[in-house]
């Protein structure tokens, strides 16, 4: 596997081999080691020393069930800080049949706003920059098909929508998935605006003669891929999850007092059932048409933890109605419908932001009477004002910490920057934890601790518990798995390091996955410290402290001297 750096005011390609240090790393833990080896932590996060990184997990390229994950990394904009967003979709699995270990974007253009857009084509032929500039201003779901029939249905394809073009630090970056749609979104942390500063509308994955990575072992790696799907599909997590997708948290997290709410103000939302994992199952099925209640966002996938939600006409809206967006554009705007909800998501996705981040930011203007909480049309004219570039729509596409700023509003749950996602971290204290210490920013996907039988609401405990989730989650998105692909590597413990000796010929052992998840870590926290992090960027907001949250009245109350302690042991 190969190293492509691109540059971007040259347009040219340069092809080396994969140094020493970065070979076992992949994903999540590789962007983190080329990142701190470029020696940028001080960069502006929209200059031209920014990388911006395309990495497959180390087992991505091999139709493993819910392993084909590519992590998008660069210094983040929103958080100022590093960023590893991770997405399903076509792009990893094409990258890895190219033979790429990694994509550098390098540079800027000399003066970019006079460049125009480029579509940047990779293939085995190498690097070519299409213009791209009758693309400029499309959303994402009128660009993708433009850039197919451009270059074929077989391809790969990563873009930006207008957000992106805008350099919103709210953008994500959108990948088209097996059916051709473009809804599988590097969502967090602002990677879209990285690539709107590197003036590319769009990459091109095309791994036409490509093939799939060699595997040293194959009769190993055949065996250990056998073993790691039955213990997958024999978790009784795997049929919920294909029933009622990530929406199946929706009354869990109402249960436990821990849904955002009327923008973070409560925990339980009196319109939850309306808008649950069931309703949604229910709806759909009740539509038929060209709706489905469960669908697989990578091909392979066995989980199939993905949906396609259509309109009472059987019309596809938008694929997929995850939990984060009903909770962040539904009960914490206090919108209790899901075809809102929904046409929400739609604007949001074409636009190419992040649905968490901008359904905070509108909680944030609920709050500062920009719109009331339950108006579903305001909020649609609000992402309309994005849209448009509007002063407004600036402030809201730059995300929930800018619209505070501007508005003086102090209700702003986020962490460096990012906002939370749907679980609030003070009825659900080690996912608080995570929040606070994950040098990622406010991110579940960091480190998730809602199923843990334990009491959320005591701070007793939840250090080692996030301790525990952050090294697993760092550990799984170095291996470009999804998150519910723990469910199969829980059930097998040995599943990572057979499946890693057998494809590379290494000889680790059943604690591979804590170790690339605790170097992965070290080395993000050691580019924060660079950039200038210090132990009180490591906090939740301070009114989360001291603001009880309804119904238990709960506070984020884990003391800040353990906070501090969290990664004792993992750092050289």
């Amino acid at each position: 596997m190969q190293i492509w750096r691109v540059n971007v005011r040259t347009q040219t390609l340069t092809i080396s081999e994969t140094p020493v240090l970065w070979e076992k790393l992949g994903g999540r833990g590789l962007l983190a080691r080329i990142l701190v080896d470029a020696d940028i932590a001080d960069c502006d996060p929209l200059g031209p020393r920014n990388l911006l990184i395309f990495a497959p997990g180390l087992l991505v390229g091999h139709r493993l069930s819910s392993c084909d994950r590519i992590s998008v990394g660069a210094k983040s904009p929103l958080t100022g800080g590093i960023k590893e967003s991770n997405a399903g979709g076509r792009t990893g699995y094409h990258m890895a049949a190219l033979g790429m270990k990694a994509l550098i974007i390098e540079d800027r253009p000399a003066q970019p706003q006079e460049a125009g857009w480029w579509t940047l084509v990779l293939s085995k032929e190498g690097v070519r920059f299409d213009p791209a500039d009758d693309l400029a201003g499309l959303g994402v779901y009128a660009a993708a098909p433009k850039l197919l029939e451009r270059y074929g249905d077989k391809v790969a394809i990563s873009l930006i929508g207008p957000g992106g073009e805008m350099l919103m630090a709210g953008a994500g970056i959108q990948n088209i998935d097996k059916d051709r749609v473009p809804s599988r979104i590097n969502a967090r942390g602002g990677m879209g605006a990285v690539m709107g500063s590197k003036r590319l509308k769009a990459i091109i994955f095309d791994d036409s003669g490509g093939e799939r990575p060699p595997v040293a072992d194959p009769a190993a790696f055949k065996a250990a891929t056998k073993a790691y799907h039955k213990a997958l599909l024999g978790h009784p997590q795997t049929k919920i999850y294909a029933d009622y997708g990530t929406a199946a948290m929706t009354r869990l997290c109402n249960g436990l007092g821990a849904i955002p709410t009327r923008n973070f103000s409560a925990g339980q939302f009196e319109g939850a059932d309306r808008i649950s994992g069931e309703a949604l199952r229910e709806l759909i099925l009740a539509r038929d048409g060209e709706g489905e209640t469960t669908h697989a966002c990578m091909a392979g996938c066995s989980i199939r933890c993905s949906n396609i939600f259509a309109d009472d006409s059987g019309a596809e809206v938008v694929s997929p109605v995850e939990y984060e967006t009903i909770g962040l554009m539904g009960s914490n705007l206090g919108i209790d419908s899901l075809d809102d909800i929904a046409h929400l998501n739609w604007h949001v996705n074409d636009l190419g932001l992040d649905s968490i981040e901008i359904g905070a930011a509108l909680g944030v203007a609920c709050d500062a009477g920009l719109m009331a909480f339950g108006d579903g049309e305001r909020a649609r004219e609000l992402l309309e004002e994005i849209r448009q570039g509007t002063a407004l729509g600036r402030v809201l596409g730059n995300g929930a910490t800018t619209t505070g700023k501007v508005y003086g509003v102090e209700r702003v749950a986020a962490v460096k920057g990012q906002a939370m996602s749907a679980y609030d971290g003070r009825a659900i204290k080690g996912t608080g934890v995570t929040y606070a210490t994950s040098p990622q920013g406010a991110d579940h996907t960091a480190g998730l601790t809602i199923r843990a039988k334990v009491d959320h609401l005591s701070p007793e405990g939840q250090i080692e518990l996030s301790r525990n989730a952050q090294i697993n989650m760092a550990g799984f998105d170095t291996l470009g798995a999804c998150i519910f692909a723990g469910f199969g590597f829980a059930a097998a413990p040995e599943a990572a390091s057979h499946l890693l000796n057998a494809r590379y010929g290494w000889e680790t052992d059943a604690g591979v996955l804590q170790e690339l998840g605790k170097e992965t870590l070290a080395l993000e926290r050691e580019f924060n410290h660079q950039a200038g992090f210090t132990a009180q960027d490591d906090r939740l907001p301070e009114w989360m402290t001291r603001t009880p949250l309804p119904p238990h009245d709960a506070i984020f109350d884990v003391p800040t001297e353990e906070l501090d302690r969290i990664f004792e042991g993992i750092e050289g």
